[in-house]
């Protein structure tokens, strides 16, 4: 089956509600992210919310990088 459409895959094929559950916004070194836990208890980026375009600019900050926060 074809499906042409405009809308957005992730509107058609909507993700588990539970992938969302592992995600949180944190602030790390100053700048927002919306991180997602890994199984060793570190955070992935999985965006970020910084206004700020040097911030997309640098790598240490990009998608996919893992950082390490502990939360009290």
């Amino acid at each position: 089956m074809i499906l042409y459409t405009m809308m957005p895959q992730e509107t058609i094929f909507p993700t588990a509600s539970d992938d969302y559950s592992k995600q949180r916004v944190v602030s790390y070194n100053g700048i927002s992210f919306m991180v997602q836990q890994t199984e060793n208890n570190s955070f992935q980026i999985v965006r970020n919310l910084s206004t700020d375009p040097a911030h997309y600019l640098d790598d240490q900050y990009s998608p996919g990088t893992v950082i390490n926060i502990t939360f009290e």
